[in-house]
């Protein structure tokens, strides 16, 4: 991987806070097996509740067939296809790949990688569904393992501008931790959603934007400091993406902090953070 990640590319990541590498993963090797799970459980999902759906053989640009279908009888069936996409092996192999642990010390300089305790999962995100799309945040607040990590971020589907590709605030990493309330854009949104950047319009709009299109076997890396959020699906089929974080066990931060677990798993980060928490918040 050392030969592979060059100067160049730490650079700038470095400076931007955010890179895509085209063609990272197999397609076929280590992709594919990852989708033809996903179709697999989608007609599990539905098996189980009685729901016949109608839909073609597996193909790798039509993998999520049937899952529309599926949650317009009912939004939970989608749910537990959601908690059920994160156990599929092939998936949490990718997670936890020797390249992908690599690449990160690579970018890192570092010898001790960490994966965060329920910080890695496949995002489903439906059509014109605003309540679950993540607006503007930072990753650090929600993965408090180490101020030194970074987001992996991979596509299931070709991600078209309909889509909804991911939008990150170029170099805004490197202007430190900022404020977050739950009085912001994300007051009606549901859970960790809640949590926002105070003013994250403002915020957002003093950097230059990219929504990179990417395809399945492409990476985006994020520093967990950069500032993104989910783009604004306006097609007709959901946009199905991969996260994981890789966090530098060496960071003297996350080590004063005892490399808490994401906000999922239960870690309180108002709590954990107050400093960082506007005094709007509740």
């Amino acid at each position: 991987m050392s030969a592979i990640v060059t100067d160049a590319m730490r650079e700038q990541f470095a400076r931007d806070g955010v890179l895509v590498l085209q063609g990272f993963y197999d397609a076929e090797r280590e992709i594919l097996p990852i989708q033809r799970a996903v179709y697999e459980i989608i007609g599990l999902v539905a098996d189980r509740h009685g729901v016949v759906l109608q839909r073609k053989a597996f193909s790798p640009t039509h993998f999520d067939a049937g899952y529309n279908q599926l949650t317009s009888v009912d939004r939970a069936f989608g749910g537990e296809v959601y908690d059920l996409v994160k156990q599929i092996p092939a998936f949490v192999r990718l997670v936890c790949a020797e390249k992908s642990e690599a690449l990160f010390r690579a970018m890192r300089g570092t010898d001790f990688a960490g994966i965060g305790t329920a910080s890695y999962g496949i995002r489903i995100d439906r059509p014109h569904e605003e309540r679950f799309r993540s607006h503007w945040h930072q990753e650090f607040i929600f993965q408090p393992q180490s101020v030194d990590g970074i987001v992996f971020w991979s596509p299931l589907a070709v991600v078209t501008p309909e889509l909804g590709p991911v939008v990150a605030c170029v170099g805004s990493h490197r202007d430190g931790i900022r404020k977050v309330n739950r009085t912001g854009t994300g007051a009606a949104k549901s859970g960790a959603y809640k949590i926002g950047i105070v003013d994250d319009e403002v915020v957002a709009a003093g950097y230059r934007q990219i929504a990179p299109l990417t395809q399945p076997g492409d990476l985006i890396l994020m520093d967990y400091l950069t500032i993104h959020q989910s783009g604004y699906n306006v097609s007709d089929r959901p946009r199905w993406s991969m996260q994981s974080r890789l966090f530098n066990f060496r960071d003297a931060y996350g080590m004063r902090l005892g490399w808490k677990a994401s906000i999922t798993a239960g870690t309180e980060v108002q709590a954990l953070f107050p400093e960082y928490f506007s005094e709007e918040s509740p």
